[in-house]
């Protein structure tokens, strides 16, 4: 599709993308993606808005992923959006009946009238030809415009899904499964939630991000849908014909002091139970990216590397492959969905497993949000550490969960689940 392109060189981009960010809440459906200037390796963009809406599509998981790829081979331009966890169903013989508070649609993707894509000091726009003469007088809203700081609304009330003794008791259930070798690791995850509790999302995210400044913090609005993310983890990326993939698996608190700080980071690096729930993952990723990857090319980069974010440090590996050619990219996408780190392994009796426990439907929690590009490259995050809110409705939900092995404990992986439930929590009731 063609775009008229224009580019600035920012002063102050921190100012500038306050603004733009704020200026986005006037229109209903947008996406701002941040990386929190977080150092990686391949990071294609440091900030990127997408809005207004030329084409969408919007369905439930149904046949979605061919839906999708027709949709992006049509366009061949950008398209940013989400799949959610449930289009499982789209690619296994599987299902969805947990409840479900939020009522997101399956997937959603919307074709921007206006990106503005920030790379360091240089701003790049590029609009649709059909509101190309709005460039400047944007440019001039934005820029002018006076940040106010949004205010929180009152105080949720946040409950959990399952009280800690039910956890126990699933638990146990989930290491019997494991035992009989349905699985060898089972992801599970728990909602909190509140209810009748209207929240202002601007406020909540600048929050959430602030506290967590993660790589791949996402704010995606749909008219009454609300996705407020502080992801640390990658998805998928394609970029040409290499595919990039970094399950996160493994997680450790941090500590103010220093020689503390470093001791607990040694301690997950070296940490038995931890290596081998990432490593179990990533043998699952490349299994999955050998079926679209051409002879002999699928390659760990890193395997168990730490990184650390301002509440956690984790365990990251990062998979490679070169893409065979005929492989379209939402082909890619649908042989490797859901994320091995959010399922477990293997993939198809734990996810049934999952389904069997877990009270309440992930929907776009364990999802992915991101963004197609007209050349038909990709980027892709997982989503963790998110708030989910239906304005409509009035209903605020988040979830955690962790990986369940055979030498899993019950009440450090519950603690696990509230250590990463801590940055949310506080957000909404402070």
């Amino acid at each position: 599709m063609p775009r008229i392109l224009k580019k600035e060189t920012l002063t102050d981009v921190n100012h500038f993308s306050q603004q733009l960010l704020n200026w986005a809440q006037t229109t209903e459906t947008f996406a701002w993606l941040d990386s929190n200037d977080y150092p990686q390796k391949y990071a294609s963009y440091d900030k990127v808005l997408a809005l207004g809406v030329k084409s969408d599509l919007l369905t439930s998981y149904h046949n979605a992923f061919e839906k999708l790829n027709h949709y992006q081979q049509q366009t061949k331009d950008y398209l940013f959006g989400y799949l959610s966890y449930d289009l499982k169903n789209d690619t296994e013989l599987l299902e969805s009946n947990n409840f479900d508070g939020l009522e997101f649609p399956d997937l959603y993707f919307f074709q921007p009238k206006k990106i503005f894509l920030i790379k360091g000091d240089h701003l790049e726009i590029q609009y649709d030809t059909s509101c190309a003469q709005e460039i400047n007088t944007d440019l001039e809203k934005i820029t002018n415009s006076i940040l106010k700081q949004p205010k929180k609304s009152t105080q949720p009330e946040i409950n959990a899904r399952i009280s800690e003794a039910q956890y126990y008791t699933k638990f146990e259930q989930l290491q019997k499964h494991i035992l009989r070798g349905d699985s060898y690791e089972i992801n599970f995850c728990m909602e909190f939630f509140a209810e009748d509790a209207p929240i202002e999302p601007l406020a909540i995210f600048q929050e959430l991000n602030a506290i967590s400044s993660p790589p791949f913090a996402t704010f995606f609005r749909h008219k009454n849908h609300y996705l407020l993310s502080a992801s640390p983890e990658r998805f998928v990326k394609k970029k040409g014909q290499k595919i990039i993939s970094q399950p996160i698996k493994g997680t450790s608190s941090r500590s103010q002091n220093f020689t503390e700080d470093q001791a607990l980071k040694s301690k997950l690096k070296k940490d038995p139970k931890e290596r081998s729930e990432n490593i179990m993952i990533v043998d699952l990723v490349r299994n999955d990216l050998s079926k679209t990857a051409m002879i002999a090319s699928v390659q760990v980069e890193e395997l168990c590397k730490v990184y650390s974010f301002k509440q956690v440090h984790q365990l990251i590996s990062t998979v490679t492959s070169q893409v065979k050619k005929e492989i379209t990219p939402v082909h890619l996408i649908k042989s490797l969905f859901p994320m091995g780190s959010m399922t477990g392994a293997p993939k198809i009796s734990t996810m049934k497993i999952i389904e069997s426990l877990e009270e309440s439907k992930r929907g776009v929690y364990s999802g992915t949000v991101g963004y197609f590009t007209p050349s038909g490259d990709f980027d892709f995050n997982v989503v963790i550490r998110s708030i989910l809110y239906n304005s409509l409705k009035k209903y605020t939900s988040f979830s955690v969960g962790g990986a369940i092995t055979a030498k899993s404990n019950p009440k450090d992986e519950y603690q696990e689940c509230l250590l990463k439930a801590a940055a949310m929590k506080k957000v909404l009731i402070d």
